[in-house]
């Protein structure tokens, strides 16, 4: 047995937390996995796990091999599979995880094409707003909006987006047009509970800053913010790509287009051992290769400023007005694919 074999069987005992689990992952007898670790522990010199009847944790030596052996085992794996890649053909089950919601908007295209591209490949799509464990949960590629912290995890940067502010006609008809982020301390917000339910972030003259909002109630899912936007229930603060086609047809009217922040990143996450499988290194690439950045949204047209209304015919006339000016826009802006 060479040392790498060792060091990838040291590490799915470190990841698992178990001799058992590891070896089921691995396809080999606990028993052998047993002997790798104690023959790695031997020619290193040092013990490298805690074992009890109970529980299974790493020593200070254990979690140093863990932390340096990441580069080390993910550069030979990459070249080997570079190696194998001439010949190999992307097939079999991949399980991707994402928050719910993602498949709306571009996202459902891309799944579309890959499964198209490639009919050897059998795509389980897992949604979830709840933090997982890929290796856990046999997750081959997490895509999400939000920060990854865990330094196990490859992440892949895939494309910028940008965040809305919106309603329906009807709600800006009865409530008025915000005309600066301030503003919107007097609306009724839609938040997402992943995010502050007490304040929005914005962007004016180049300074970051947060609005006080009152959050009129709040979902873990984006997309029922915005069907609940489509009501006239209030504001959502969400992923313009998930709103797009609301957006488009002026069924939800954007507004302080100018002062959304710019730094919204969907990433792609792969845990190292599953970097071995044709079918999502394929994916990966191919999510790669089908998204570009958004750019610059299409300028809107003016809307009408915040004012009271009271008459509902006002109300009425205002919101077929604003519906048909966004409608009008001229709005281009297509799902980030190439």
């Amino acid at each position: 047995m060479d040392g790498l074999d060792l060091i990838k069987t040291f590490r799915e005992v470190a990841f698992r937390r178990s001799f058992s689990r590891a070896a089921d992952s691995l396809g080999m007898s606990k028993a052998t996995v047993s002997r790798y670790v104690a023959e790695l522990e031997t020619r290193s010199g040092v013990r490298l796990l805690n074992r009890s009847t109970r529980a299974l944790s790493l020593t200070d030596a254990g979690q140093v091999l863990l932390d340096r052996s990441t580069e080390l085992v993910a550069m030979a794996e990459n070249t080997l599979n570079d190696l194998q890649g001439h010949g190999s053909h992307p097939r079999g089950r991949l399980r991707m995880s994402a928050p719910s919601g993602m498949i709306a908007g571009w996202m459902s295209d891309v799944i579309a094409e890959f499964i198209n591209l490639y009919p050897d490949v059998y795509v389980s799509l897992v949604f979830t707003n709840r933090a997982i464990d890929l290796i856990e949960e046999g997750i081959d590629i997490h895509l999400t909006g939000g920060r990854i912290d865990d330094m196990n995890l490859i992440v892949r940067r895939l494309v910028q987006y940008d965040m809305v502010v919106c309603a329906s006609p009807a709600y800006w008809a009865r409530r008025g047009i915000p005309q600066v982020p301030e503003d919107m301390g007097r609306h009724d917000v839609l938040s997402y509970a992943l995010m502050q339910t007490t304040h929005l972030p914005f962007v004016t003259d180049g300074r970051a800053h947060e609005v006080a909002v009152h959050s009129r109630m709040e979902a873990n899912d984006a997309i029922a913010l915005i069907e609940l936007a489509l009501r006239g229930v209030g504001v959502a603060y969400v992923p313009e790509p998930l709103a797009q086609s609301h957006l488009e047809r002026g069924a939800l009217v954007p507004v302080l287009r100018e002062h959304m922040p710019r730094d919204h990143w969907l990433y792609a996450a792969y845990s190292q051992r599953r970097h071995n499988s044709a079918a999502m290194r394929a994916m990966l690439d191919f999510l790669e290769k089908s998204m570009m950045p958004l750019g610059d949204p299409p300028t809107m047209p003016a809307l009408p400023p915040a004012s009271p209304v009271s008459p509902a015919t006002c109300a009425l006339s205002m919101a077929r007005d604003v519906a048909r000016a966004t409608a009008s826009a001229g709005r281009t802006d297509k799902p980030p694919r190439q």
